[in-house]
C-alpha cells in the first residue's frame, strides 16, 4: 500500500507511472474474481484506494498550479 506521504515526494510523471501499473493490476484483479481465482481478496481494496490516493494529489498539484 503506498503512502501518501511517499507520494508527494514523487515526480507528476511517476505519479502517471504508478497510476498505469496501478489500473492494470485492478484489471487484472477484476478479472481474477471474475473467475474465481483471487489469492487476496483485500488486494482489490488497497490498488481502489492507491488509485485515489494518486488521482487526489494529481489534483491537488493542479489546483496549486492554477491558483499561481
Amino acid at each position: 500500500m503506498a503512502r501518501i506521504d511517499d507520494l508527494k515526494g514523487s515526480s507528476d510523471d511517476q505519479l502517471v507511472e504508478q497510476l498505469g501499473q496501478l489500473k492494470r493490476e485492478q484489471f487484472n484483479l477484476r478479472f481474477q474474481s471474475a473467475t474465481n481465482q483471487l489469492e487476496r481478496p483485500s488486494r482489490v481494496r488497497e490498488v481502489r484506494r492507491d488509485i485515489a490516493r494518486i488521482k487526489t494529489l494529481q489534483t491537488q498539484r493542479t489546483g496549486a498550479e492554477a491558483a499561481k
